[in-house]
């Protein structure tokens, strides 16, 4: 088991406070230094008394974090940090800023080094999977940012990796962030995105915090979505679709539906209209994505007029669509890109 205070939730540092025999209000000190102080180790933690901190440490117990290799900046405000966790492999988190009427920040964060399910049109499917981030490494993710750029309003799990594929840890660390005593991003703040992993669908509805579900769907029918994601060789359409009504019957959430426009392949009015036809027995919205290039792959985007006409289908017939055109692409930020600068093209 993990010795690592940074990857506990609230209730766990409160065991572990009562197992070393210590007053209850002594967990929120913990847990509060840790993701609202950014102590980098349990002597930091001053209100603890020096007996209990060593308690701490005989233990075994010890915070981690994360090292800041490079930070990048696009001219369109997007920021991209590169990390570097303690065994040397490296993830990408982005930082999305909207400075006009309700400004708000936006995190894209990581919660595997590399991805499993192979799509096409992602760059982190091209790098070799290595490992499953811990509950720590995601969080902290969210608290070096924090420290570096000030309050994020909303934290998107749509970095590098499949969440549902890393489903304990994920969880973990959307109770740390969402923890009153911590960052306290609300849960309607926070995206779980999943390219349609059935059975962590199925857990995630049976969880106390219900964050917002994001589906990868990328195709408006099975033979299309199989060439461009090999998971759905596993999870057809008709199964993923009945989990997720399932899911919106047990959760009455509203349920997202990431769409990335490829020209020539999944952008014509026929595909549009497959697509609100799919979802027509659900409370949807779709993210219309404009497709970012990468090495290794001749894919292209689709042009935005016809990004446009597709978006007026779906509008049209009652389905939430927005277009979220290119952010961060000239340091390679932008969605599907992430891990691109370590691919050779």
């Amino acid at each position: 088991m993990s010795t690592d205070l940074k990857a506990k939730t609230f209730e766990q540092i409160e065991q572990i406070v009562s197992e070393l025999g210590g007053k209850a209000y002594l967990a929120k000190y913990i847990f509060s230094f840790i993701h609202t102080q950014n102590a980098h180790s349990i002597d930091d933690i001053t209100p603890l008394s020096k007996d209990f901190r060593k308690n701490l440490k005989d233990a075994g117990f010890y915070m981690s974090r994360l090292k800041t290799v490079e930070k990048f900046i696009d001219p369109d405000g997007t920021i991209k940090y590169l990390f570097e966790l303690p065994d040397g492999i490296r993830i990408e988190s982005v930082l999305l800023s909207n400075d006009g009427p309700g400004s708000r920040k936006t995190l894209c964060i990581s919660c595997q080094a590399g991805c499993r399910m192979g799509c096409d049109f992602c760059a982190t499917a091209k790098i070799r999977f290595t490992r499953n981030l811990t509950a720590a490494e995601i969080a902290d993710q969210v608290n070096i940012i924090c420290e570096d750029s000030g309050k994020i309003n909303n934290v998107v799990y749509m970095g590098m990796g499949e969440p549902l594929d890393n489903y304990d840890n994920v969880i973990d660390s959307v109770k740390i962030i969402n923890h009153h005593a911590g960052k306290f991003i609300g849960q309607r703040h926070i995206t779980v995105s999943t390219c349609g992993i059935t059975e962590g669908i199925d857990r995630l509805s049976e969880e106390t915090i219900l964050p917002r579900l994001a589906i990868s769907l990328h195709a408006s029918n099975d033979q299309l979505r199989k060439k461009l994601m090999p998971i759905a060789n596993k999870y057809p359409l008709k199964e993923l679709l009945n989990c997720l009504k399932a899911y919106q019957l047990k959760t009455k959430k509203r349920i997202t539906f990431e769409y990335c426009m490829i020209k020539h392949l999944n952008d014509t009015p026929t595909h549009a209209k497959e697509l609100v036809k799919l979802l027509s027995e659900l409370k949807a919205s779709v993210n219309l994505i404009e497709y970012n290039i990468h090495p290794n792959c001749d894919l292209r985007p689709s042009d935005k007029i016809i990004i446009q006409k597709f978006q007026d289908i779906l509008m049209k017939s009652g389905i939430e669509t927005v277009i979220r055109f290119k952010r961060g692409q000239k340091i390679k930020a932008a969605c599907g890109q992430l891990g691109a600068t370590w691919l050779k093209g």
